[in-house]
């Protein structure tokens, strides 16, 4: 729904009066999520993204037993459950010093990938293309074809994708006994260990997720797809079989409503670093993007502050800390507050972060040209979610093969008294982050900094807003459009999960 209001600006004569129009709820959408535009000359001139929803996690386990966060944190959300269970294992491991072995780290790559490529698969089928079935484009070539495959719970490529998505998720209950909300993710590693036969029935489900990749999504093997290096070798495999997989489709729509451009982010791209190699190190690479300068720099994570200047919690910027001394203290009616979502910044700058930050940071040649060539809006982060699918599948089969059954996947981790633990993570979204201090046996503080907490942000102490609110500025708002859509698809493109951002 959407609400309209006006106002005159002061000093405005020439200009047409501002606009206020609200946004929201947003349906697909995991929580709650309201946009609130200023409209001025047909475009937005200032966004603010509202999270309308307090749930208190942090304050939830604030005196608990360390161990209950394994408990507590995945209920979080009900699709990035895992994301939430691997962080606060590795920030629990981090306060023991403990290291799982081979075959846990294993197991956990194979729960994360699972859950973040059905999220991948989910955004694309679910939640942004059927907003090209919707009528504004109905004189657009493509429409029919659109409505034959994406239709809200009509589509067949829809339909076929939800029936994929649940054979595919068949994973997670063999590797962590159930999903959402998995107990098998521990600091000591996975405490549900994997046979020979199961090993082999997992990677038979592995398979029929490629072939459907293959054969619904991309018309090509995986291998093609993420062997692309550049706009012109994507430009010459789209164009030898035009009509084949939903990606030529997406791209051709792409091109034709110019989403390369539409609603680009900030140009600084954050990733923890996603899964881990066999050696320590994480298989998507660790960094920050700057894509002006087109390097990687290492994350100042001593640098990390959470401002809770426009949020409805106590603080302000001369206030902004660390997650490791970060307070959660609900502040209903505090002047100026808009949103419940705090305002994190990386050494005081704004970041983006999701599958094209990865892909950025990684180097991933197609990824950077196309961002570099095209643009860094919506085609790029949606670009970059396919590619991603492309590239982890394949490292699902090979996780498989490398498990070792009847060697452990858990060793028993007892947790010290005292100490401090930070778990990252890279959750479908982006980076996650939890920072636990625990005293005398139990927690004496606990923060967690979620990916749309960073996406969609609000404007700090110094008034700069956050990567979703600048990503709208400028958008057309077309007379009579109480829904924008080219709101909608930026929006979207972010893939919001508004329960994790208010946590």
């Amino acid at each position: 729904m959407a609400s309209l209001e006006s106002s005159e600006s002061p000093g405005a004569a020439a200009r047409e009066p501002s606009t206020r129009l609200v946004v929201g709820p947003f349906n697909r959408v995991e929580g709650d999520l309201e946009v609130r535009l200023t409209v001025v000359d047909g475009h937005v001139g200032r966004a603010e993204v509202t999270a309308p929803m307090y749930r208190g996690f942090e304050a939830m386990l604030t005196g608990r037993d360390p161990r209950d966060a394994g408990v507590i944190v995945p209920r979080i959300c009900g699709i990035c459950s895992v994301s939430q269970s691997v962080a606060a294992a590795r920030a629990l491991a981090g306060l023991a010093g403990a290291e799982p072995p081979a075959n846990g780290v294993l197991a956990m790559n194979l729960m994360l990938a699972t859950e973040n490529l059905a999220d991948h698969l989910t955004h694309f089928y679910l939640f942004f293309m059927p907003d090209f079935a919707r009528p504004v484009y109905r004189a657009q070539a493509w429409f029919d074809t659109v409505q034959e495959r994406f239709a809200a719970l009509a589509g067949t490529h829809a339909r076929a994708a939800l029936a994929a998505r649940a054979r595919w998720f068949t994973l997670l209950g063999t590797l962590g006994g159930k999903w959402p909300h998995t107990h098998s993710i521990q600091p000591g590693g996975s405490s549900r260990a994997v046979d020979a036969s199961e090993r082999l029935r997992l990677l038979a489900r592995v398979r029929e997720f490629r072939a459907f990749l293959e054969e619904t999504v991309f018309g090509s093997s995986l291998e093609e797809v993420s062997g692309l290096e550049s706009v012109a070798a994507l430009e010459a495999w789209r164009a030898r079989e035009p009509q084949r997989g939903d990606l030529r489709l997406f791209l051709r729509i792409a091109d034709d409503l110019a989403l390369a451009t539409l609603g680009a982010g900030p140009g600084r791209y954050l990733s923890h670093g996603a899964f881990a190699d066999g050696e320590g190190r994480p298989a998507f690479a660790q960094g920050v993007f700057d894509l002006a300068r087109g390097e990687v720099r290492a994350v100042p994570f001593e640098r990390i502050t959470e401002d809770a200047t426009h949020a409805w919690l106590a603080g302000d910027a001369a206030d902004a800390r660390h997650p490791r001394d970060g307070r959660t203290v609900p502040e209903a009616d505090k002047p100026g507050a808009y949103t419940w979502n705090k305002a994190p910044r990386l050494a005081g700058q704004v970041v983006e972060t999701g599958a094209l930050a990865r892909q950025l940071v990684q180097g991933h040649p197609l990824v950077r040209d196309y961002a570099a060539r095209r643009g860094r809006g919506v085609a790029a982060r949606v670009l970059a979610r396919l590619v991603e699918m492309a590239i982890v599948t394949p490292w699902a089969e090979r996780w498989l093969a490398a498990m070792r059954p009847g060697e452990p996947f858990h060793l028993a981790t007892p947790l010290p008294d005292e100490g401090f633990g930070v778990g990252l993570a890279e959750a479908a979204r982006g980076a996650l982050g939890h920072w636990v201090n625990v005293q005398r046996g139990r927690i004496a503080n606990y923060q967690i900094v979620a990916p749309t907490s960073w996406n969609f942000s609000p404007r700090d102490g110094a008034g700069t807003p956050g990567a979703l609110e600048s990503a709208l500025v400028g958008l057309p708002v077309p007379a009579g459009e109480a829904v924008p859509v080219a709101v909608q698809h930026v929006v979207r493109s972010f893939d919001p999960c508004m329960v994790c951002t208010v946590h």
